[in-house]
């Protein structure tokens, strides 16, 4: 296994790279608010003409992730792109294609139903009742307390209808209002464990990294920032760039919330993902 680096700052790397590649909800975004110290390294990198791109396994649309960033202080405009699983998600149910061309217009929305961005002017309608639908959706729990059991009954059923679950990213877990709480990759994980049939998208799909970085012109040297081993520096290795693991964030309850990360446990935790990050930061900072 490869030497981990432990860094406080990122403006301690940023020499070696011209393209900073950032995950989003748990490396700039915490759940509810854009981070402080992220706003503030992501200007610095700006000012030095460094490339910026964010590619996120969020539900959330670009235009959303936008107005957040603009909230936060940052400008939407010093990215290259902006990538998301809800916005890819979205045009591949409005093309109909492949394995969303005979899954059905009629859906069930599991957890937090307050954002439907995916089906934004697009012929789907939400249904009240599992026996109605064509395919589950979820975007998002409503809280971080909320358990996969809460919703063992309704996958229960959607199995024995043998309606597939479609979920934009992968991620098992995520920050809810500060709180790392279920993300819906965990609900498909144990849909898929009782039968179900799942469709998902996002990293560490190496098409979408690409995807990310074709619009964006000459990219020199790539660094990928995220706070998950299994699709942000699992994606990094397969394209063989470099990679920074942010310890405050997926992972938080086993490398700990220290201000300098534990080069030991982050190695212990690649080891089971069989990929390590370069580097190792606690959060985003200059």
């Amino acid at each position: 296994m490869k030497m981990i680096k432990p860094i406080v700052n990122l403006s301690k790397i940023i020499d070696g790279y011209d393209t900073f590649v950032f995950g989003f909800n748990g490396v700039l975004f915490d759940g509810q608010n854009i981070l402080p110290d992220a706003a503030t390294c992501l200007k610095k990198l700006a000012i030095l003409g460094k490339k910026i791109v964010i590619v996120s396994n969020t539900c959330l649309r670009i235009a959303d992730i936008a107005a957040l960033l603009d909230k936060g202080g940052v400008s939407p405009a010093i990215f290259g792109n902006i990538v998301s699983a809800g916005e890819i998600l979205h045009y591949k149910l409005k093309a109909a294609q492949n394995e969303y061309a005979a899954i059905g217009h009629r859906y069930f929305h599991l957890g937090d139903k307050s954002d439907k961005g995916v089906f934004f002017g697009l012929p789907f309608e939400e249904v009240s009742a599992v026996e109605q639908a064509h395919f589950l959706y979820m975007s998002g729990v409503p809280s971080a307390e909320t358990m996969i059991e809460d919703y063992r009954p309704l996958l229960e059923q959607a199995v024995n209808f043998g309606l597939p679950f479609v979920c934009a990213g992968n991620d098992t877990s995520c920050f809810i209002n500060g709180k790392l709480g279920l993300a819906p990759g965990a609900l498909a994980e144990a849909y898929a464990i009782l039968g179900g049939r799942i469709i998902t998208l996002g990293k560490p799909d190496t098409k979408i990294m690409r995807y990310a970085l074709e619009g964006i012109g000459e990219t020199g040297k790539i660094v990928i920032i995220g706070d998950n081993v299994a699709t942000d520096i699992k994606a990094a290795a397969l394209l063989g760039n470099d990679s920074v693991l942010v310890s405050k964030g997926r992972h938080v309850n086993y490398l700990g919330e220290g201000y300098i990360p534990d080069v030991a446990k982050t190695r212990e935790l690649s080891s089971s993902y069989d990929v390590s990050p370069d580097c190792v930061i606690s959060a985003v900072r200059w």
